[in-house]
């Protein structure tokens, strides 16, 4: 080791306080970015619910009583739903209240969204880790199989789950995971949620088990095929080549040389899948009746809730793109090819 007065010492230390100065830029800048993304994202979630069709005082009103009821009842419920005032105005005051967590009331209750959030949060947040590790816990090392054993029955095999896993829709193989593991066998509850804090871990497992994999039979397929694909990439290279040539043991050069590179894209793949999981509950929550954040944004459709389904549409769009933001900042991190000029 030089001494710290060498020139050697002083570029090395000056190369890594210039990567550590340029991926903190990297982070603030991608962190800028995610502003104007969001602010469009809210005007848009705003003008649709603007341009649906009918009013939210008729429609909390009833076909039958908004024929007979005056003028003055009908203005006095506009009024108390906020909607009496120009566009940019309700814009203004709903967007205000998002950043405070007042994200408005529901039509028909009379309870703000942020309750009605809080109260189902747990549900879809638990089902979507549990589902994601599940997918990244069995992905992983089929992907690593398929992509080491490459042309093998290992591989092809995999490939052929992969396939099947896009091709089966979500909703069917909840209905037949229904039919078999519950009504058939007996082995988990039909509908239902158990939360993890308050039954305890044996409740959520019996609960949570199908819905989660529901989600994890795709996402595993996406998984183990961007592995495989990545890692035939990577054993192609020369220096796999020369590791091979000079004698290295097949699994020591996978461990050391091959699944980090390999595993880049990947990171990638696993922050979409956590993005898409989010609104891939919508089915799943419908289907084995959870209390979930999914199944609330269903529900508001039916009662055309418009509070509920712009307070829900930003949130899901807000998580859409936080999770992104980790995975840019995350993949910059582990890559050292990534420049933050």
């Amino acid at each position: 080791r030089p001494p710290r007065s060498t020139p050697l010492y002083s570029s090395a230390a000056s190369d890594v306080y210039k990567r550590q100065a340029g991926m903190w830029k990297y982070i603030v800048r991608r962190s800028l970015l995610a502003v104007p993304v969001l602010f469009a994202v809210s005007i848009i979630s705003f003008s649709i619910m603007q341009l649906a069709p009918g009013d939210p005082a008729a429609i909390l009103m009833g076909g039958e009583y908004i024929a007979i009821a005056s003028q003055e009842e009908i203005d006095e419920i506009r009024s108390a739903l906020g909607v009496d005032v120009p566009p940019h105005i309700q814009y203004l005051n709903w967007i205000s209240g998002f950043f405070v967590g007042e994200i408005g009331t529901s039509i028909f209750t009379g309870i703000s969204v942020s309750t009605m959030v809080s109260e189902r949060i747990e549900a879809t947040v638990t089902i979507v880790f549990y589902g994601i590790f599940v997918s990244i816990f069995l992905g992983l090392p089929m992907g690593i199989l398929a992509g080491w054993k490459m042309n093998t029955w290992i591989d092809r095999s995999v490939m052929i789950f992969a396939v099947l896993g896009f091709a089966i829709p979500g909703f069917w193989l909840a209905l037949n995971l229904i039919y078999v593991m519950c009504v058939k066998l007996g082995w988990f509850p039909v509908f239902g949620f158990r939360s993890m804090f308050t039954d305890g871990p044996i409740q959520f497992l019996k609960y949570s088990t199908l819905p989660a994999m529901t989600l994890a039979v795709a996402f595993m397929a996406l998984i183990a095929r961007m592995t495989r694909s990545s890692l035939v990439e990577v054993l192609g290279e020369d220096y796999i080549r020369t590791a091979r040539a000079k004698g290295l043991k097949e699994t020591l050069m996978l461990r050391r040389h091959a699944l980090k590179p390999a595993f880049m894209p990947v990171i990638t793949v696993i922050g979409l899948i956590f993005a898409a999981a989010v609104t891939g509950t919508v089915v799943t929550e419908s289907v084995f009746a959870i209390p979930g954040m999914g199944r609330l944004f269903v529900k508001a459709v039916g009662d055309r809730d418009y509070p509920v389904i712009q307070g829900l549409m930003m949130i899901f769009a807000t998580a859409y793109v936080f999770l992104n933001l980790i995975i840019d900042i995350l993949y910059a991190y582990l890559d050292p090819r990534i420049r933050y000029s």
